[in-house]
């Protein structure tokens, strides 16, 4: 019979390069720290989680640097000696002892559902209810570059088939001038692929109320939390507002956070990344919310390595309520590869990889040579 008692909980943090620089609304970042989280069985069948934030701190609050902590410090003690099928009661418990802190327990999360999986044989699929699809749209970031960056290599983009919609960030400009860029990169797409735009909650009401009609008008396709996080209330009014649908992301990290967005009529969509809503079980009670109320869900990114991209795709392959594409990306943006076989991308679309737990396997060397020292 199959010891599924965990003995151990090991954290690596690596800094694996990008293929260029990608720039947020307040920073840019040139290298991913991530969080190697890695649960172990009696058996010796070893689970794999994520700790990621998509380029540190400024997002949520946290980083792999804390992460570390929280699980070797305070995570660990609740977890060692345990079976890793009692994910619901482990999880339970270490909200007891660490409040918030949602990107280290999702890495957990996925390391148990990964450990469980690979102890039965089975996909992390299957212990979410199993896949009703085999791949998932892929929308591609294109940060916050000058327009003529953006439109070279979303042509790129297109002509690989890899991709066949962008997202563009905002924010960090002028808001005047930032809107011209965006027009400008939406006509030049325009009939070729769909534009959207995040402007990672950088904007006040009235630039948002002055600017974003002129995004719609422009050809913008959508709108990402282009208002602070805890004003649910503006959200709710440009969504009133404009003829295209708005995407909350920021204002939605737990549950209760949905159904004030629900309540409020204050999104057409909900970015649900697994890393900020605290692993696959919390995301699946957000999903539940928002099917309930008629908001679509996107799977959004954190900017994920294998491992963690690796996650959001079982999940969104086992969840209907993934129905508005991913952003499932965060590896084709890395300089170097992790994993023994790379993820299958072709066609705009990320594809399930078969196997064990999640699927895929860590080529170790890769691990060692960008393991922080």
């Amino acid at each position: 019979m199959t010891d599924l008692s965990i003995v151990s909980i090991e954290t690596t943090i690596l800094d694996v390069p990008l293929v260029r620089p990608h720039k947020f609304a307040t920073t840019s970042m040139t290298a991913q720290p991530l969080l190697l989280v890695a649960i172990r069985t009696s058996d010796g069948v070893v689970g794999y989680g994520e700790g990621v934030v998509p380029g540190g701190p400024w997002w949520g609050g946290e980083s792999v640097e804390t992460m570390q902590v929280i699980i070797e410090k305070y995570i660990a003690p609740v977890v060692v000696g345990r079976r890793v099928d009692q994910i619901t009661a482990i999880m339970a418990d270490i909200e007891k002892v660490v409040a918030n802190a949602r990107f280290a327990k999702a890495a957990v999360d996925v390391a148990l559902h990964d450990a469980w999986a690979r102890s039965l044989g089975v996909p992390v699929h299957t212990l979410l209810g199993g896949a009703f699809r085999e791949s998932v749209d892929v929308t591609w970031a294109l940060g916050a570059a000058p327009a003529d960056e953006i439109i070279e290599e979303a042509h790129e983009k297109l002509e690989s088939r890899l991709n066949f919609s962008f997202k563009l960030k905002m924010g960090a400009l002028d808001p005047a001038v930032d809107v011209a860029r965006i027009v400008s990169i939406a006509q030049a797409l325009d009939g070729h692929a769909g534009v959207r735009v995040d402007v990672n909650a950088r904007w006040d009401r009235f630039t948002a109320l002055r600017y974003l009609p002129q995004l719609a008008d422009g050809g913008v396709e959508l709108i990402e939390q282009p208002t602070p996080a805890d004003q649910i209330e503006v959200l709710a009014e440009l969504s009133r507002l404009l003829p295209i649908p708005i995407m909350a992301d920021e204002s939605v990290q737990t549950p209760h956070d949905a159904l004030e967005i629900a309540r409020r009529s204050a999104a057409d969509v909900i970015a649900l990344k697994t890393t900020k809503c605290g692993g696959l079980q919390r995301s699946r009670d957000i999903v539940a919310i928002a099917k309930a109320a008629g908001i679509a869900c996107h799977g959004a990114t954190s900017i994920e390595g294998p491992i963690g991209t690796a996650a959001s795709l079982h999940f969104a392959c086992a969840e209907p309520g993934i129905n508005f594409g991913t952003e499932l990306f965060g590896p084709l943006l890395f300089s170097e590869e992790l994993l023994q076989e790379p993820l299958k991308y072709s066609e705009g679309q990320l594809h399930l990889p078969s196997g064990p737990g999640l699927g895929v396997e860590l080529n170790m060397d890769a691990v060692k040579t960008w393991t922080r020292n």
